[in-house]
Order: C-alpha cells, then sequence, then structure tokens
C-alpha cells in the first residue's frame, strides 16, 4: 500500500495535475460506460483517495460507507428504507389508476426495452423473426383477395356511397369476416402477418371495404370471445361470425369517451330475474361504433354495479364487456355518421334498459365481470400493430406506384416531370417513407406472430404509419397536381387522401397516443427498473424497493458515461453487428448514441419531474418522437438486412435513416430547451443544447439520395415491383407489352397507368436517340411528330420505333387525362 501510495504520489508531485485529473475522469467514465459493479467503483474510488494523498481517517470513513452499500441486508435498513419514505413524501412517484395499471400490465415488452435501456443489442435485435406469410395465406391473397379487389369499383362505391351486395356476399362467402377465428370454429385462422396483407391488398383498391372487412377482425367479439369467451359462447357466436352469419361490431367510445375510454358512462346494474337466474339491465349511448347501424350482434363495453352483491365482488364492479343481440329489446341502431364522405357503416348505437342474461352476454361469463378493462387493453396491445398500419402502408404503396408512373408519363418543357429536382423532392419522400412503413408493418408483425404483444410498439406503429401515410398522401397530391384533384375514375388517390384523418383518428387520436401512451406508458413499461419501484412503494415492500432502486442508481450512471463517451466519439466507441453493410454501419452507431442520450434524458426527466410528468405533454411527446425514430430505424436496419443488404435499396436505406435521425436530434433539442430542471436549467440549455446543436446526431440526406431513390421509381423492374408487393395493381408482375395493354381496356386507372408506364420507357431509347442527334446537329430541332419525321428520315431510328413513339404518344396522353362530367352525370349518382 504504501508502495503503491508513493508512486501515486509521485505522478503527482511531479506529473500535471490536470493530466492526472482527465484521466481520473476517462477512467470512471469508462467504468461507468461497461457498467461495472459496484465493487468496481469502490476500488477505483479507493485508488484515487489514496492517489490524491488522503488521509486515513477519510479512507476508513470511505470504507465504512461503501461496506454499508455493499451489504444488502445493511443497505436496506439504513438507506432504502430512508430514501423511500422520502420519495413517498415528497409525490416523486406517479399516481397510478387502476385503468392505467390494466393498460401497463397489458401486452409485453419487446426490443422497445432495449432501445430504452441506453445499450441495445443489435445482434439479439436483428435475429427477431421477420413475418412471412405460409403458402395457404399467399394463396388466399393471390386468390380470393385479388378477386375482391377486382370486384371492387372504388368510383362507383364512393359515389353511390354504398358498398354493392355482390361484393358483401363474396367477403361473407369467402371468410374474410372470420380470418382471426380459428379454423375448428369455421374461420380461416389466419396469422397476424395473413391479416395484414389482406387489408393492405383491399385498402389499395377500396378504403371503404377494407374497414369493413378489418374491423371485425380487429378489436370485437370475435378477438375477445377467442381469448376470454366460455366454450359455450366460443361454440354459439364463432362459426356464425366465420360464415358471415353475424355482423359484429364493438360499442366503446361515447360522447364524453373517446380516447379517455376509461371514463366511459355505459352503465350495467345485475339483477336476479323471476327465474333465478343472474341477469343485467344495460343503458349505453355510443357513437363512431363501426358496422354498428347493419350489425347483428354489438359487442359493448360499460360500467357493471351490482348493489346486492351478487357476484360477491362489491358494488362497483368495474369495467364489463358483453355481447348484446342487436334484435334485443332496447336496442337503437339504423342510424349512421358520413366521416369525410367515405361511405363505410360509422354509425350510433344506444340502449335503453337492455335486459340481457349475464352468464350468456358477458365475456367470459361471470369470472369476466370487472375485467373488460384488461381484456379491451390486451387485444388493442396488439390489433393496433395490424389494421390500420396495413391500410396506411397500403395507401402509400398506392402513392407510390401511381405518383411515379404519374411522373414518368406525364411531360412538361419536353421531359418527364418526375426529372424536375422539385418533383424528385417529395417523389423521393414518397418512396423512403413507403420503404419504412413496409419495414416496420412486417417487423412488428414478426412479434406478433410469435405471441408477444408489445403495447408500446403497436402504439409506435399505429401513430408513426398513420402519420407517415398522410405524409406521403400529400407529397403524392402535390405531383399529381390537376389529376390528383379531380374526381372519378382515373382518380386513384383523392379517397386516401380524404379518409387521411379517419385511420389518424381511431384507435385513439394520434395527439394522445404520441403524448400518452408512446412515453407516458412507455416510461414505465420499457424501464428496466422504474414500474418496479412505483409498485414496491405502493406495496411498502422496502426489500423490492432496494433492488429496484439501487439497479435505476447504476443504469443511470452507465447511461451517463455511455452518452458522454458517444458524444465525445460521435458513437464510434461501439462496435457494430458482424456482417452488417459497410456503408449501414455508421447508422449503428448513431443509434447506440441516440439510446445512451435517450435513456439518461428520461431518467433526469422522470426523476425531476415525477408524478407532473405525464402532464407535461409537450416534452412526453418529445420522448415519444425520439423513442418511436430509434424504433423505426431499427426496422428498416432489419428490413434491409432481411432483405440481403441489396445495394439498389441503399438509397432508401440512407434517406429515411437520416430523416429519422434529423428527427431524433429535433427531439434533443427541444428537450435541452424546454426541461425544466430546478437550478440547472441554464446548463441544460446554454451548455449542453449548444453542445448538441454543434454536435449534432443526425442531418439531412443529400440530394444525391433523392434523386436515386426517384430515378429507380421511375424504371420499370424487380426493384419497383418489390417496393410495391401486396397491392392491388394491374400488371405489376409483369411489364410484357401485350399483357398489359390487353389489361388497359378494362378502364382500370391501374392498368391504365401501367400500360403508358411500360411504352413509354420502352420508347424513351428512341427519344434519346433523337435529342442526341438535335444535339450534334443531325436534324432541326423540332416537337413531337415532325422531329421524329426527320429521324426516320435520316434512319436514326427504324421503323418500330417510329411505332413505338406513336404509340407512347397516344397511351401518355390518355394516361394523364382526367374524368369529366356532363350537369346530370355531375349530380347524379354514376
Amino acid at each position: 500500500m504504501e508502495a503503491f501510495s508513493g508512486y501515486l504520489g509521485y505522478f503527482l508531485t511531479n506529473g500535471p495535475l490536470w493530466a492526472w485529473i482527465v484521466g481520473s475522469v476517462f477512467a470512471l467514465l469508462t467504468i461507468g460506460y461497461w457498467g461495472s459493479a459496484l465493487i468496481v467503483w469502490a476500488l477505483a474510488g479507493l485508488v484515487l483517495f489514496i492517489g490524491f494523498g488522503a488521509p486515513v481517517q477519510a479512507i476508513i470513513v470511505y470504507a465504512v460507507v461503501i461496506a454499508i452499500f455493499l451489504i444488502k441486508p445493511i443497505r436496506t435498513i439504513l438507506v432504502s428504507n430512508f430514501v423511500m419514505g422520502i420519495m413517498k413524501k415528497l409525490g416523486v412517484i406517479p399516481q397510478i389508476s387502476p385503468t392505467e395499471k390494466a393498460a401497463l400490465a397489458a401486452g409485453v415488452v419487446w426490443i422497445e426495452k432495449d432501445l430504452f435501456s441506453g445499450s441495445p443489442n443489435f445482434e439479439s435485435i436483428l435475429a427477431e423473426p421477420y413475418a412471412k406469410l405460409t403458402a395457404e395465406e399467399q394463396a388466399f391473397v393471390d386468390g380470393p383477395v385479388e378477386t375482391l379487389s377486382k370486384l371492387c369499383d372504388p368510383w362507383k362505391i364512393w359515389r353511390n356511397r354504398d358498398v354493392p351486395a355482390d361484393v358483401w356476399n363474396y367477403i361473407k362467402d369467402n371468410g374474410f369476416l372470420g380470418m382471426i377465428i380459428p379454423k375448428e370454429y369455421g374461420g380461416l385462422g389466419f396469422s397476424a402477418m395473413a391479416h395484414s396483407e389482406v387489408v393492405m391488398k383491399i385498402a389499395s383498391r377500396s378504403l371503404p371495404v377494407s374497414i369493413t372487412i378489418m374491423v371485425p377482425n380487429s378489436l370485437g367479439p370475435a378477438e375477445l370471445l377467442i381469448h376470454y369467451g366460455t366454450e359455450k359462447q366460443k361454440n354459439h357466436w364463432l362459426p356464425r361470425l366465420a360464415k358471415g352469419d353475424e355482423v359484429p361490431c364493438f360499442g366503446l367510445t361515447e360522447p364524453t369517451a373517446g380516447s379517455d375510454a376509461g371514463s366511459i358512462t355505459a352503465s350495467g346494474v345485475v339483477f336476479r330475474g323471476a327465474d333465478g337466474q343472474l341477469q343485467i339491465k344495460i343503458n349505453w349511448n355510443k357513437r363512431w361504433i363501426t358496422l354498428a347501424g347493419i350489425s347483428t350482434v354489438i359487442g359493448l363495453a360499460f360500467r357493471l354495479r351490482d348493489p346486492e352483491n351478487l357476484l360477491g365482488k362489491g358494488e362497483d364492479v368495474g369495467i364489463t364487456c358483453a355481447l348484446i343481440p342487436s334484435n334485443t329489446p332496447g336496442v337503437v341502431i339504423g342510424r349512421r355518421h358520413d366521416p369525410l364522405t367515405i361511405p363505410f357503416h360509422n354509425c350510433p348505437t344506444q340502449g335503453q334498459d337492455v335486459v340481457v342474461s349475464l352468464e350468456d352476454a358477458v365475456v367470459g361469463g361471470a369470472t369476466g365481470c370487472g375485467s373488460g378493462w384488461t381484456m379491451l387493453m390486451e387485444c388493442l396491445a396488439a390489433g393496433r400493430g395490424i389494421s390500420l398500419p396495413a391500410q396506411a402502408t397500403g395507401g402509400a404503396k398506392l402513392a407510390y406506384r401511381t405518383a411515379s408512373s404519374h411522373a414518368l408519363v406525364r411531360k412538361q418543357f419536353g421531359v418527364s416531370i418526375g426529372k424536375f429536382e422539385g418533383v424528385e423532392e417529395p417523389l423521393a419522400r414518397i418512396g423512403a417513407t413507403t420503404y419504412a412503413m413496409d419495414a416496420m408493418r412486417r417487423f412488428t408483425l414478426g412479434a406478433l406472430d410469435k405471441g408477444v404483444k408489445p403495447g408500446v410498439v403497436t402504439a409506435m406503429v399505429k401513430y408513426q404509419a398513420t402519420e407517415m401515410g398522410r405524409k406521403v398522401v400529400n407529397d403524392a397530391m402535390d405531383i399529381m397536381g390537376g389529376a390528383g384533384i379531380s374526381l372519378g375514375h382515373r382518380n386513384l388517390i383523392a379517397e386516401g387522401y380524404v379518409a387521411t384523418p379517419i385511420g389518424i383518428t381511431v384507435e385513439g387520436a394520434n395527439i394522445m397516443t404520441r403524448t400518452l401512451i408512446i412515453f407516458g406508458q412507455g416510461a414505465l413499461r420499457c424501464h428496466p427498473f422504474a414500474f418496479d419501484e412505483v409498485t414496491a412503494i405502493e406495496e411498502n415492500d422496502v426489500k423490492k424497493f432496494d433492488i429496484a432502486f439501487w439497479g435505476h442508481i447504476g443504469h443511470v450512471v452507465r447511461n451517463m458515461c455511455r452518452s458522454i463517451l458517444l458524444s465525445l466519439t460521435r458513437g464510434y466507441l461501439t462496435s457494430t453487428p458482424s456482417g452488417v453493410h459497410p456503408k449501414i454501419k455508421i447508422h449503428y452507431r448513431r443509434l447506440n448514441w441516440a439510446s445512451a442520450t435517450f435513456a439518461i434524458l428520461a431518467d433526469i426527466a422522470m426523476g425531476s419531474l415525477g408524478g407532473q410528468l405525464k402532464m407535461k405533454e409537450k416534452i412526453t411527446g418529445r420522448f415519444a418522437d425520439i423513442f418511436s425514430n430509434m424504433y423505426m430505424s431499427m426496422c428498416v436496419l432489419r428490413r434491409f438486412q432481411e432483405e440481403g443488404q441489396r445495394e439498389e435499396d441503399l438509397p432508401y436505406v440512407q434517406f429515411f435513416l437520416k430523416y429519422s435521425m434529423t428527427e431524433i436530434q429535433k427531439g434533443f433539442d427541444g428537450l435541452f430547451d424546454n426541461l425544466k430542471i430546478p437550478g440547472l436549467r441554464w446548463f441544460f440549455k446554454g451548455v449542453l443544447g449548444a453542445w448538441s446543436r454543434i454536435n449534432s446526431i443526425g442531418s439531412q440526406a443529400t440530394d444525391g439520395w433523392s434523386h436515386l431513390i426517384a430515378a429507380s421509381m421511375m424504371k420499370a423492374g424487380e426493384q419497383r415491383d418489390r417496393m410495391t408487393v401486396g397491392i392491388y395493381w394491374m400488371g405489376e408482375k409483369s411489364h410484357g407489352m401485350d399483357k398489359v395493354t390487353a389489361a388497359s381496356t378494362t378502364n382500370d386507372q391501374t392498368a391504365r397507368l401501367e400500360n403508358a408506364f411500360v411504352i413509354v420507357t420502352k420508347a424513351e431509347a428512341a427519344e434519346k436517340k433523337i435529342r442526341s442527334a438535335i444535339k450534334a446537329g443531325s436534324i432541326p430541332k423540332k416537337k413531337g411528330k415532325a422531329s421524329w419525321d426527320d429521324a426516320l428520315a435520316r434512319k436514326i431510328i427504324s421503323d418500330e420505333e417510329y411505332r413505338l413513339l406513336s404509340e407512347a404518344d397516344k397511351v401518355r396522353y390518355d394516361a394523364i387525362l382526367v374524368d369529366d362530367f356532363s350537369e346530370k352525370e355531375y349530380h347524379e349518382k354514376i
């Protein structure tokens, strides 16, 4: 010890003090970076005490203090018990209502916990399954789903404000309403991936039809019965639902209970009937209930009261789910809302003193009474990640295909408009965003199909997919111009543009999803220690609190050290997964850096704001943006790996990851500017905020990437087809002119655009020859047919090329036309 002390003393005496201090700080940061155990910190502290020549008395005191912290029973009694009492008195821990507890308990955590941790394990994340269809499911998509799509005439459905009978009959006869129902009950027993693929394809053809199909397969009677119903209920209802003999709806939202579904006022009272059996008298007033007006069975969420305690659960039993036949006396249906002119059945429904058998009606029978909120939260934890993301992705792929076709076919100033940089920009955003949406959809479905229900992740996916869909369709409308705003058979994207706010509103308004669920619930659900701390304090369990609290302290120290070192090295201190593309490694490093910074800021916000944090929605919204962009980045990286790290896909990957990191940086900037830490706001805003902006984690993609994306979108071939696979598009798998030309005679705009796209692409070689000849002075500069005549006369192009140019000119003109109507047609249903 004396020799060691003398050795350190020599360097302290003869070496520069600043070097010793810097070296000590770096050593401590390194210890923290690796998440070293307390004993390592204790030894490091002892070295510093000795090295700086601390007196023996101080070293003894230090040793005693360290011993207290190292010996768990002593620490629990002397320290943890005191800390827990202080936290109770100060109200640091947020109060969690029963409904919030049920939401937190619903589902499980998945890879989001790694991103929240500050130290994600990319090797294990990349090993997570990627969703795929079975042969049976693919056959259904290629057969009945394709047939149903062809049956739909989206313009007539919109104009007539109704889904026609032949479409309805085909839906029922082919099991579309029972996709999630197990085969033993007559359903299709499909995976989440198949469910998503069906909705995505039909959504690219007709939104009202896709909504009609997706609602019975989402939160509703079938989903509840499968997981919670009695055998008698399953045997009675599921076969009927699978065949379409019963049309279900689910009544949750009310005039005063939208995003705050826990505040529902629908009520039921338990009583014993004349026959001695338990019955319930229910009253409700629901709105925005899809299919309610044509339903035969209503799934209903209501508050159940039991004044006589007949169930033995007290008077206030809690939220309960029940199935009510629509023809039950007192049920009122038949009216409907008009959701932005999109003609699906979205309706109000009321119930006036509706009496039903408790055992038959309540999902799960008497044991299910009071368990409705848990049922709903667990089902929503999965459902949010399927239907609406599928619908949004289908719309984005349709916009990709439509806008890119239009951008190539339509010319201005003699050039395809897609070759103007002003059009390239939104076109590239459409391409990269669609790539990311499908990546997020597929990766999340992989988790759902392996039985994981990650509620925070599915909230991210629902929120981001619908918001990204809104951006994509806006960009598509800008590119399409007049063709986008003129309604009729030829307009493929107007319906999606009009309907966009619907998906953003349902299953929880996006504003609330962003501010309350993604981070509000994620902070407790995904944090490795916070939820255990909260429950330990509520249960007054000091031993449990000791483990959670000191684990939390170690977590904070590790992430602070990681954040500092990764910021100083711009992420290069981290390793990257083996086998990843060299140009992608930087994104893994940046994502690791972002995760560490996010984790320490989350802990600072939770520690300083405590129970007030959930009311600071601007703060939680910024955290949600960072969190969800980290998840989307991981989804894109996973897709790139899954699809073989194709070089041609690099522009899409680079563009989106650059965008996503820029969004993350915006979130960090907002947090540094607005986190009001008592006594330290100047440090956060003036020092850390300034450093964050100087040492930015992200920057926008260069114009070169957007050029490459736009060019690939306007090039026929495997990549373009792969980027839009799974939607309804005639001719999408073949570029043979005969097939596509024949398809164009069906008056299907997808076939018309594809036909024009293929022929215009083939004619480009001849156009290039003519431009080169004009530039070389071989022929005079003329417009259109006159220049073709000169080029043919001088044998610059062949007879076949001349014919191809003429055909291209004809189909180009036809493809860019918009619908027009006589006054009579305009005012009538056609």
